[in-house]
């Protein structure tokens, strides 16, 4: 009983997460699976932000459930937020669980499989289900293994755990506790590490990302903990790109805004998850800022760097947003011209400030909202991509696009996608693409091989 499948909801943390338990499954002996079918054991990695996730989540765990019925030996169970969030609660709807682990346990999942298998091969008691939602200290630490036999040409890093903004809609402070960071010198040696297994790409991950290190670590010549570990990881020889998700508006200081023209591999992208355009129910979601902060911060960016590429968070539907706030907030997405968004109804998450505010918004409304801002993303991400056709631009390839022959796939330092005739010997490489036609969401383009381009990919193995 030793081949286990992750099945990730959620964001790039979770991602990272299972990557982590996926590694330190395999350093104890256990096979990751990649069909779900030939798995003995399945483990879902679960996200509390949204209803649809929790309840995707939900319906695939009653699905298990039913497996487990047929064949007593299969163990299933549930890890992260929504285990954290629910905990034991959730064995009145799946009594069959065998195992729960919070968010701050998930490296102690291999000890608990051990367990669990020995009960379950008579060799111990009978099995229980195992809950495991207990706070540890340095449990940020734990996030650092990287699958071995994959080469990834761009990774996530994990640089710290939790948050500390309270807002009136965001359940992440329960699940993922107070923010711990990790020490500067551990996340180098883990970019480190990397990148002599050919990673050319990191992206630092952190639920306030660019709230790392405040309050323990100080500024030092000015600069933030964050810029500081920023400009550590730009000295790492032969990483060629740095990213960072997900950020907060307020940590947007000069010196961050510095560092885009500064630092040369910190790509000319940034995330500013502005939430609403309202003042009104920013403040309503606890948000520490109003519109005009928040378009300071756009201006600024732009200054430093003018062909800088923006992407957002809107919630649509707050609690007692009305016409004219939604207005607001539609202004500013199109003044701003974000070519990336994550456009999301608001729904209710049993915990924050906001699930018992009155002035709940309908359904139908939401959806027309949302459906609203989608339409004004369309045409400004359109427009964006459509200027830079004829232009070349630099692109890190990922490998093999997922339709047409011969076709490779990789991104631009602004983070869009870019799709072009290649071959195997270019994975890992940045390349000059000639953008050729562009759809909403695709560049399609043809690489310039200048002589020292061939030379270049000739030498790659």
């Amino acid at each position: 009983m030793n081949r286990v499948y992750i099945k990730t909801y959620g964001c790039q943390m979770n991602e990272r997460d299972s990557e982590a338990v996926s590694s330190k499954l395999r350093a104890r002996g256990y096979s990751i699976v990649y069909d779900e079918k030939t798995a003995d054991i399945v483990l879902l990695n679960t996200c509390s932000v949204r209803d649809q996730a929790e309840q995707k989540a939900i319906g695939k765990a009653g699905y298990l459930a039913s497996r487990k019925k047929k064949n007593p030996n299969f163990v299933f169970g549930i890890m992260g937020c929504m285990a954290q969030n629910h905990g034991e609660d959730l064995l009145d709807r799946l009594p069959d669980l065998d195992l729960i682990v919070g968010t701050q346990k998930i490296h102690r999942i291999p000890d608990h499989l051990d367990n669990l298998a020995s009960t379950i091969t008579g060799l111990g008691p009978s099995p229980q289900t195992v809950i495991d939602l207990g706070d540890e200290q340095d449990s940020q630490n734990e996030i650092r293994e990287h699958t071995p036999d994959q080469l990834k040409v761009s990774a996530f890093v994990s640089i710290m755990q939790g948050c500390n903004m309270n807002c009136a809609f965001c359940i992440v402070p329960k699940t993922r506790g107070e923010e711990r960071y990790r020490p500067i010198e551990h996340i180098v040696a883990e970019v480190e590490e990397l990148v002599s297994t050919g990673t050319r790409e990191v992206t630092l991950l952190g639920q306030i990302v660019n709230a790392y290190g405040r309050g323990q670590i100080p500024y030092s010549k000015g600069k933030s903990p964050f810029v500081q570990l920023l400009e550590a990881v730009h000295e790492v020889n032969s990483l060629e790109r740095i990213r960072f998700t997900s950020p907060h508006p307020v940590g947007y200081g000069k010196d961050l805004v510095n560092a885009y023209r500064e630092l040369p591999k910190l790509c000319e992208y940034a995330h500013l998850p502005v939430q609403s355009g309202s003042n009104r129910i920013l403040k309503a979601m606890n948000r520490p800022y109003t519109k005009e902060k928040f378009l300071r911060i756009v201006d600024s960016l732009r200054e430093s760097v003018p062909d800088i590429h923006l992407s957002t968070d809107i919630i649509v539907g707050f609690p007692g947003e009305t016409e004219n706030d939604f207005e607001q907030t539609k202004t500013l997405f199109e003044d701003v011209g974000f070519e990336m968004a994550f456009i999301f109804k608001y729904s209710i998450r049993t915990g924050t400030k906001a699930a018992d505010m009155a002035d709940q918004i309908p359904r139908e409304t939401k959806e027309a909202r949302n459906q609203g801002l989608l339409r004004i993303l369309e045409k400004s991400s359109l427009r964006r991509n459509e200027s830079l056709v004829g232009t070349s631009q630099q692109v890190l390839v990922e490998g093999p696009a997922r339709k047409g022959e011969g076709k490779y796939i990789g991104r631009t330092c602004g983070f869009r996608k870019v799709i072009f005739p290649g071959s195997k010997r270019m994975v890992g490489q940045l390349l000059d693409v000639k953008i050729e036609e562009a759809t909403v969401t695709v560049l399609h383009g043809i690489p310039v091989l200048t002589e020292q381009t061939l030379e270049e990919l000739s030498s790659v193995n």
